[in-house]
């Protein structure tokens, strides 16, 4: 029997994990293989779900994470997906809360153990903002650790918004957490389906549980517009908001302009992008301690 190949593409919360699988999914239709998806999100809405074309089977876990609130259920979708598609290769993207070790354990279940080949785990770092560190709580900059320590690849990632001593900062702090991982740098998350095919599973550790109700605290919050969004008061509200509001993605409709945009936000950094056919208002907020009340006034004061 064939073995299906398994990645696991793992990092935090904006570091361009949904960009990679993008660009890994392109570079495996032109190899010819047939692929499968499993998308987890720590909301209870489905934001990068159209990242995986219709073509491409595609299960998702919503409202939790894999490696603790939802073990069972992801253990069912990989069984489901083998049962119901021939496939050479999976790719699960998990949330930014995630410790990638505790997903591995995830695929290593008697249900279907015999029939994956767990070629790696791929953790992304942003190399723009791994500086900032100190502004993140210690529970989370734990788990950025943990995310590269256990990686069998690490990419460095947004490598184009550092000097050239920036990059080399970056990648000797990284290769001080993990030796035995190789280290690309990327950016746009770009890399050769030949470097991640190359991989091969390392023993892990000891794992530091990281689960998100737990020492992370992480909550999400999903509000829903009933009208066009005032830009220059969305963008007064990023400079307002506490740094503990990680990422924010979805979909709005700005007052003085036409149309859908999609909004990423991780970082201080916003992203703005037209879309082709208009989606459901509405915005995932991920970060600790969500004050829900608080977001949600101030995004009722910026709908018109």
């Amino acid at each position: 029997m064939n073995q299906t190949e398994v990645y696991i593409l793992g990092g935090f919360l904006g570091a361009g994990k949904t960009t990679l699988l993008k660009n890994l999914l392109q570079e495996e239709k032109k190899a010819g293989r047939k692929v499968a998806v499993v998308m987890n999100e720590l909301g209870k809405e489905s934001i990068d779900s159209s990242a995986v074309s219709e073509d491409i089977p595609l299960k998702e876990l919503l409202n939790g994470c894999v490696c603790c609130t939802m073990q069972g259920q992801f253990e069912a979708q990989l069984h489901a997906l083998l049962a119901e598609n021939e496939l050479d290769v999976i790719y699960i993207e998990t949330t930014g809360a995630a410790h990638p070790v505790e997903v591995l354990d995830s695929c290593l279940s008697p249900l279907f153990a015999d029939r994956l080949l767990v070629r790696g785990i791929i953790s992304l770092a942003d190399g723009s903002r791994w500086q900032d560190q100190d502004r993140l709580t210690i529970p989370v900059r734990r788990l950025l650790h943990e995310q590269i320590k256990h990686a069998d690849l690490v990419l460095l990632n947004k490598t184009d918004l550092l000097t050239e001593k920036e990059q080399a900062e970056v990648v000797r702090d990284i290769q001080a957490i993990q030796a035995n991982g190789k280290v690309l740098m990327t950016a746009h998350a770009r890399v050769k389906l030949e470097d991640i095919r190359k991989l091969t599973a390392s023993p892990k550790g000891a794992v530091l549980k990281s689960g998100i109700n737990e020492q992370l605290h992480m909550k999400t919050y999903v509000h829903k517009f009933t009208g066009s969004v005032d830009l220059e008061g969305f963008e007064q509200f990023l400079r307002d908001m506490p740094d503990t509001i990680y990422r924010i993605k979805g979909y709005v409709s700005f007052a003085d302009s036409n149309g859908c945009f999609s909004v990423q936000y991780s970082y201080g950094m916003p992203m703005y992008m037209k879309e082709p056919v208009k989606m459901k208002p509405l915005l995932v907020f991920i970060g600790e301690n969500l004050d829900h009340s608080w977001i949600h006034s101030k995004m009722e004061e910026i709908t018109k």
